[in-house]
């Protein structure tokens, strides 16, 4: 039976790239988002994946919607 895994490394590049355009560093959108910039770190390396609630936070630090990210996560998972 196929069961589906959302690729953490896709996720935290995702995130990462949305980042670096909006020109925000780890440390001053983990503080924004309140959360830790080694969790962040993490994320973006794809170690760890964000809950639903952090990657809102995320997203909501940065100005950009949620559906956007996922978006774009899904573009690449296919």
């Amino acid at each position: 039976m196929f069961q589906p895994v959302l690729d953490s490394k896709i996720v935290g590049q995702v995130i990462n790239e949305f980042r670096k355009r909006k020109g925000i560093s780890q440390e001053v959108l983990s503080g924004l988002a309140d959360i830790g910039r080694t969790h962040l770190s993490a994320i973006e390396r794809g170690e760890r994946k964000p809950t639903l609630e952090t990657l809102y936070r995320i997203c909501s630090a940065m100005d950009v919607s949620m559906s956007a990210v996922v978006s774009e996560i899904e573009k690449r998972i296919k």
